[in-house]
C-alpha cells in the first residue's frame, strides 16, 4: 500500500543533512508539513508548505483529511520516531500507512560528543513529561541523556539534582548540535544555578551522589521511609512478597486497591518506564500524599483516583494485576476487582483482620492460587541485649484468573 504520509528527517543543518532518498521525497512532495524552523530549512519547492497547527493534536486529523490524496512529506528533527511526530502519525494511521526516513538523532550526536557506547547511557524524554522522572533514573555512575523541553530544562534539571543530593553530577549541556551554532558546556549541577541555554538542547548527565545521600534500587522492597506515610503502607517484605507475585511486566497495568501511601503501585511503575498504575484511595489526604511520593519517587505519572471502593473502580481500563491493600472487606470489592481483571491477570490481596481472612479463604476455595500467612520479625534492643519483636502477621492470597480453564 502506497504511504499516506513520508516522514523525513532533518538536522540542524538542513537540507546538507537529508540522504539522496529524503532529498527526492521532498523534492516530490505536493504538500510539506514542518515546524518553521524546518520549513525554512527547505531551498525553493513547488510543494505547499504547511506549518504543523496549534494545538497539534487537535488540528492535525483535519489538516491531513484537507489534503487527502495528496503526497504529503512531514519534517522532524533528526529520528522522527524518538519521541517525534512519526509515532503519533503510525498510532494514528498505522504503519502501513506511514513511512519514515531518519537522520541522524540528537541522541546518537550527544552519545558521540561524550563518547559514550549506547548500551552505557539512557535516555529520558522530558518533553510534555514532569521534570521528576529523571528521579528514578538516577544511580551512581549512571549516564543519562535527557531530551530538554527548552532553554530552562538544564538549570531546573540541575536544580533538581541538587535537591536531592545529587550535586556532584556532572552536567553536560549539548546544544544546537551538527549546525555550525553548535556549544558545549559542562559544570556540576550545583554550579547550574541561574543558567541559561540555547532552547534547542540535549543534557547528558554522569550521576554522582553526595557522600550522604540514599540510593534506591529499582527492585521491589524500598525501605518504608522512603515514603511519606501515615502508618498505612505496606511495609517493606510484605511489599516485596506482593510484587512478585503481581508480576509486573512492560506495559501492564496496576490497580492498587486501598493504596494507602501508593507503595505498591509507586513500586511497580519503577520497574520499568512503560508499566502504568491507578491507586484508589478514599482518604482525601492519602490520596494526595500519594501523589506526592510518586513525584518524589520518580513516577509522576501514576493515576490516583480519590474515592472509595467498589464505587471508584468504576471506568478504569481493565487491569492486568490489581492489589488490594485495604478495604478487602467492603461488599463486592473482592468479586469486582477479580471479574475486572483479563484472561491470565494476577490478583493479591492482604488481610490482617480475621473478617478479611475469612474473605480469603473464601476466594481461595472459589479461584484456586497461593494462600500463604506472612511472619516477619525484626531485632529490636531488650534493655542491654537483642530480641525479635514479631510484626502482626498477614494473610496474602495470590491468584492467576484464567477464563478458559
Amino acid at each position: 500500500m502506497t504511504p499516506l504520509i513520508t516522514v523525513v528527517g532533518i538536522g540542524a543543518d538542513g537540507w546538507d543533512s537529508l540522504s539522496a532518498d529524503a532529498r527526492q521525497a521532498v523534492a516530490g512532495a505536493e504538500v510539506v508539513l514542518g515546524g518553521h524552523r524546518h520549513l525554512a530549512m527547505l531551498p525553493p519547492l513547488d510543494a505547499r508548505l504547511e506549518p504543523w497547527p496549534s494545538p497539534l493534536r487537535e488540528q492535525l486529523p483535519a489538516l491531513l483529511r484537507r489534503y487527502d490524496g495528496d503526497r504529503i512529506v512531514a519534517l522532524a528533527s533528526g529520528d522522527p520516531l524518538l519521541s517525534g511526530i512519526a509515532s503519533t502519525l503510525v498510532s494514528w494511521l498505522g504503519a502501513e500507512r506511514v513511512e519514515v526516513l531518519p537522520a541522524v538523532s540528537s541522541v546518537a550526536l550527544a552519545r558521540a560528543r561524550m563518547r559514550w557506547p549506547a548500551e552505557t547511557a539512557e535516555v529520558v524524554r522530558l518533553v510534555g513529561d514532569d521534570l521528576s522522572v529523571v528521579r528514578r533514573h538516577l544511580a551512581p555512575g549512571r549516564r543519562l541523556v535527557v531530551l530538554s523541553a527548552d532553554a530552562h530544562t538544564p538549570a531546573a534539571v540541575a536544580e533538581l539534582l541538587d535537591g536531592d543530593g545529587w550535586g556532584t553530577s556532572r552536567v553536560t549541556v549539548l546544544s544546537d548540535l551538527g549546525s555550525a551554532e553548535e556549544q558545549r558546556l559542562a559544570l556540576p549541577a550545583r554550579e547550574w544555578r541561574g543558567r541559561k541555554a540555547p532552547a534547542l538542547n540535549v543534557v547528558c548527565i554522569e550521576c554522582r551522589p553526595d557522600p550522604a545521600t540514599p540510593v534506591l534500587a529499582l527492585v521491589p522492597g524500598l525501605p518504608d521511609d522512603a515514603f511519606e506515610h501515615d502508618g498505612q503502607i505496606t511495609k517493606r517484605d510484605l511489599r516485596a512478597a506482593a510484587l512478585a507475585r503481581l508480576a509486573p511486566t512492560a506495559g501492564a497495568l496496576l490497580w492498587d486497591v486501598g493504596a494507602g501511601a501508593g507503595s505498591v503501585a509507586i513500586e511497580w511503575l519503577r520497574i520499568d518506564t512503560s508499566c502504568r498504575a491507578v491507586a484508589v484511595e478514599a482518604a482525601a489526604d492519602r490520596a494526595a500524599r500519594i501523589s506526592r511520593n510518586a513525584e518524589r519517587l520518580g513516577v509522576p505519572g501514576l493515576q490516583v483516583r480519590h474515592g472509595r471502593a467498589p464505587e471508584a473502580l468504576a471506568g478504569l481500563p481493565t487491569p492486568d494485576a490489581v492489589f488490594v491493600g485495604g478495604g478487602a472487606t467492603a461488599p463486592e470489592v473482592l468479586d469486582i476487582c477479580w471479574d475486572a481483571l483479563r484472561d491470565g491477570g494476577r490478583m493479591v490481596v492482604h488481610a490482617v483482620t480475621l473478617e478479611t481472612e475469612q474473605r480469603l479463604v473464601e476466594m481461595y476455595h472459589r479461584h484456586g492460587g497461593e494462600l500463604t500467612r506472612l511472619c516477619v520479625e525484626h531485632a529490636q534492643p531488650i534493655g542491654r541485649f537483642t530480641g525479635w519483636e514479631p510484626a502482626r502477621p498477614v494473610v496474602q492470597w495470590a491468584a492467576t484468573r484464567k477464563e478458559h480453564l
